[in-house]
């Protein structure tokens, strides 16, 4: 294909995989009304212009678990590449085991502790997949 071709607009955002003291990941279920919904994703979000991915990922952590955490908390893990329909999405991954507040899901989502054996028990978006085995080395 080429660049001509190629006219989806370019997506990116942050995700952070939180883990918890017992080394579980949050997950959290994209609500009734969003696309994709009732699929489990790592919570996080668009990156807006002037932002940094750290900084939208405290931005986005903030505003949909109400927790907060900062860019020395942030450790990049993986990346990954995707090519939805209409739009071609870059999602940088984070670990973060230290943030102050108790996680809530602030825009109506259901949220669930996951051991790193389970991830595969849950339906989550074709982007996510990559982050599973990574993720599983580390828990």
């Amino acid at each position: 294909m080429s660049v001509e071709e190629n006219t989806k607009p370019l997506l990116l955002v942050s995700a952070c995989a939180l883990l918890d003291a017992d080394n579980r990941v949050l997950l959290a279920q994209r609500p009734v009304g969003k696309s994709m919904a009732g699929l489990w994703e790592f919570p996080g979000g668009k990156i807006e212009l002037g932002e940094t991915p750290e900084e939208a990922l405290i931005r986005e952590l903030d505003e949909e678990l109400g927790v907060k955490t900062w860019e020395t908390c942030l450790a990049p893990l993986s990346f990954a590449s995707y090519s939805y329909e209409k739009f071609h999405l870059l999602m940088l991954l984070f670990v973060c085991r230290k943030w102050e507040g108790v996680p809530t899901g602030k825009e109506n989502q259901q949220l669930k502790w996951v051991r790193g054996k389970a991830l595969r028990d849950y339906s989550m978006p074709p982007a996510d997949d990559p982050f599973i085995p990574a993720l599983m080395d580390i828990l």
